[in-house]
């Protein structure tokens, strides 16, 4: 498929998927009323988008959860984009350099060691506690791995795998250390957490989201001539004239960035990163001038349907979109490599 054929139908497709996502919920609202709503928040002359029932449901809890989905869909997509550039390997992830696994474990320390109190009260600037931790201990654990990788040589990416599958290991022991001394309620917050979930959605996660997709997306395209680069190896791509360690550089941070403000506001959400970018790949080709917006904006819809379905499957009560994201993708990826093996043999 060409590839400016996909972005304008992945283009086109967002809209109408986003107002479907804003009429599905325990309370159906019509696309009537939706866009009733919708008016009635422009119109200044109106009691305001929270008159209503439907206005009070869309302006509180489904506008801005649908948004963050998007917004964090948007980043595990592109995320994973850089990441398997930077490897060279169409299966790599953002959770290769920790920044996942070191998030979790930073969640799950601030809900042991704040208990119900912080968890209830601790509050900054829209964000709680937990999700500064997680932050904290996403962003923590790639600078350790960038650190262990980097020498006066330069930063290797096999010794940058190798780090992160140590950090992750070390996360995943703390926490497993932290499940094991908590109590049932903070138990269920640590299960709940690493689920991954848009339920706490609110405006000022939009906002944090909405920061980390800006600088990723006026960013990372800026690098897509060099990730082609580095699809031929290091050294061709030094001979192309590409500073590689600045690049490495900056991927890492960007990376730690988008994913450690994605798993602040929504949990640990899996697949997104790895099947997206794998997909729209097979679709149009390696071009990252192109396969990173496509992944983009594929990302948002697939975060976007995977909560639609999460509030409907088990009304009144709801899905983790996490795990809807891994029961919906892992079939399809599998089937991928089936189909990808088959072509090989022949």
């Amino acid at each position: 498929m060409a590839p400016r054929r996909l972005l304008l139908i992945l283009g086109c497709c967002l809209v109408p998927l986003m107002v479907i996502a804003l009429m599905m919920g325990p309370v159906f609202i019509s696309p009537t009323g939706v866009l009733q709503a919708t008016l009635d928040a422009i119109d200044a002359t109106t009691a305001g988008p929270g008159s209503t029932r439907d206005g009070l449901i869309l302006f509180s809890i489904r506008f801005p959860r649908v948004l963050l989905a998007g917004l964090v869909g948007v980043c595990l997509a592109v995320c994973g984009t850089a990441m398997q550039g930077l490897f060279r390997n169409p299966l790599a992830d953002p959770s290769l350099i920790g920044v996942s696994s070191g998030a979790s474990a930073g969640a799950s320390l601030m809900i042991v060691m704040g208990g119900g109190a912080m968890l209830q009260g601790g509050q900054f600037a829209g964000l709680s506690i937990v999700a500064l931790g997680a932050f904290a201990g996403g962003f923590l654990a790639v600078l350790l791995v960038y650190r262990l990788a980097t020498s006066a040589t330069g930063t290797s990416v096999a010794t940058m795998l190798l780090a992160g599958i140590a950090i992750s290991a070390l996360a995943g022991a703390l926490n497993s250390l932290l499940s094991f001394v908590a109590d049932d309620e903070m138990l269920r917050r640590i299960s709940l957490w690493q689920m991954g979930s848009l339920d706490a959605a609110n405006w000022p996660r939009v906002w944090f989201a909405a920061v980390a997709v800006a600088v990723v997306m006026v960013l990372l395209p800026r690098e897509g001539a060099a990730l082609n680069a580095f699809l031929l190896g290091e050294s061709e791509a030094r001979h192309l004239g590409i500073a590689v360690d600045a690049v490495k550089r900056r991927l890492i941070l960007m990376t730690a960035l988008a994913i450690g403000i994605s798993v602040a506001v929504a949990g640990t959400i899996s697949f997104v990163g790895l099947i997206v970018p794998h997909i729209v790949r097979l679709l149009i080709g390696p071009d990252h001038r192109y396969l990173i917006p496509a992944s983009a904006l594929a990302g948002a819809m697939l975060l976007i349907i995977a909560d639609a379905f999460a509030r409907v499957l088990v009304a009144p009560a709801e899905l983790p979109a996490g795990i809807l994201t891994a029961l919906l993708g892992t079939p399809f990826f599998l089937s991928l490599l089936g189909q990808k093996r088959r072509i090989g043999e022949v």
